[in-house]
Parts: C-alpha cells; structure tokens; sequence
C-alpha cells in the first residue's frame, strides 16, 4: 500500500462515517478491497463494536474495526497454532499502543470524556451537533491510518 492509497482509505472511513456507518463499520469497510469481502459482508463483521462494542463505551469502535483487520491478515486459522496465535495478539497490541499514543485511550467512554456507563443502546441521531461534539471522525481516520502505514511498511 502506498502513501497515496492510505491516504484514500483514511478518507473512505471518513465518508463511511460521515454517513451513518458507526466508527467499527468505517475503519473495517475502508479497507474492504483488500479482503475480498463484498461491503455488506464487512459493514455486518464489524457492526457490533461500534459505540465502544455495543454503545457500551468500551474498547474504542475504530480501534476495533483495526483489530478484526488485523485478525483478516495475521489471524492463525489452525487452531493448535500458536506461535501464530502469538503473532496476531503481538500485532493488536502494537496496534492498540500506537492508536493510545495518538489518542490517549483505547477506551471510548474515555476518548468521549463520558464519566458513567452508557445506559442506552439507542445511537444517537447523526446530526451536525453530534459530529462537532464527538472526536469520533478523528478515531476512525487515526485508526485507518494506523492500519494503512502498516500495510504500507508490511506489504511485501
């Protein structure tokens, strides 16, 4: 991948975003071409994050959609592998530190600055106000970019 082309992903997330996807679906779709995966295939993989996994404010949606990226292209499928099991979890975490270093937090309630738990699952209607309120657009490209510059350092 190269700069130019992270940079196209990171602005397809955006869109994604900005257009109703929650922040899991936006980091997981950008990059759909590469997996072979049709759009609503990756849109319904990553659907369940969003929010910080289920509005619930947890791990950050688009630190998420990074990891079931991840998952897709370091992933061990033999089940008694584990040095690539080793592998895989040594990418999330690398993934995982640098998104903290250019964010400050893995966790969603944290990055919204959210004090108590999320009580509704109900997403909030996308207006205008919620967009200039939230850092959310700032999580998803940040996470796309995190997982571009890997594939763009990593792609042989």
């Amino acid at each position: 991948m190269s700069e130019k082309e992270v940079e196209e992903v990171v602005e397809k997330a955006s869109i994604l975003f900005k257009s109703g996807y929650n922040c899991s679906q936006s980091v997981a779709a950008a990059f759909t071409d590469r997996y072979g995966f049709t759009q609503e295939q990756m849109l319904r993989m990553a659907a369940s994050f969003g929010g910080g996994i289920g509005r619930m404010r947890q791990t950050c949606g688009a630190a998420c959609g990074m990891f079931l990226l991840a998952g897709l292209e370091t992933g061990a499928i033999d089940s008694k592998d584990r040095a690539g099991k080793a592998a895989n979890y040594a990418l999330v975490r690398q993934l995982a530190a640098e998104f903290v270093k250019r964010n400050g937090s893995l966790i969603c309630g944290e990055l919204l600055g959210i004090k108590k738990t999320e009580e509704s699952y109900v997403p909030e209607e996308r207006t205008e106000q919620y967009y200039a309120k939230r850092p959310c657009v700032k999580m998803v490209e940040g996470a796309a970019r995190i997982w571009g510059e890997y594939l763009e350092k990593n792609d042989k």
